[in-house]
């Protein structure tokens, strides 16, 4: 229960930190459905270990995509400090895997590209900021640090420390100086 309480606060700590409209922990509590979506997906993975439990866990699954506007896979797997602003719109397929300090905006599908059951989604590195619309499709990896641009489509892998932008997207090293402010919208790194 210590250990429950301790990750609510941390969580609510990252949504302060990640959004400048965020005002106070009891608003953010009652009215962030993106922490709302992240807290069923917690319970919800929890279940999909248990194989008795899936058709349940899919359930609750459902009903929190009916609250928040957000679809997330019980059995995607979740780092710590993630934090979706907005929200609505978005959809996190069941292999995805993302790391800690993971920020997504709206409209973000983390989706497939192959019918097969074998791991066909994206695993997100630690860090990594991902801009409202984009789309990263397939077992393809971004790298640590790296950002992805709004409306992105992303269907390659990206190294470390990137910024990823485009349609079909392509990636380039990130300024380490001018580039790593936080809560950036990656939306700002795309120039032509």
């Amino acid at each position: 229960m210590k250990r429950t309480f301790a990750r609510l606060r941390e969580d609510l700590e990252s949504a302060r930190a990640h959004d400048p409209a965020a005002r106070g922990n009891v608003e953010n509590f009652l009215a962030y459905s993106g922490l709302h979506a992240i807290w069923i997906h917690r319970l919800t993975h929890r279940m999909w270990q248990n194989p008795e439990l899936r058709f349940p866990a899919r359930l609750i699954s459902q009903a929190g995509r009916f609250i928040t506007g957000i679809e997330i896979h019980p059995g995607a797997t979740i780092g710590r400090r993630f934090f979706i602003d907005h929200g609505m719109g978005v959809v996190i397929g069941e292999t995805s895997e993302i790391g800690d300090d993971v920020m997504i905006y709206h409209g973000v599908t983390l989706g497939g590209r192959s019918l097969a059951k074998v791991k066909r989604h994206p695993t997100i590195g630690d860090g990594v900021t991902i801009g409202a619309g984009a789309k990263v499709l397939g077992p393809i990896t971004i790298g640590h640090g790296s950002a992805v641009g709004a409306n992105a489509v992303v269907v390659k892998d990206a190294p470390p420390n990137s910024i990823v932008t485009g349609i079909p997207a392509t990636w380039r090293h990130r300024d380490a100086v001018k580039e790593t402010k936080p809560a950036v919208d990656p939306a700002e790194y795309y120039y032509i």
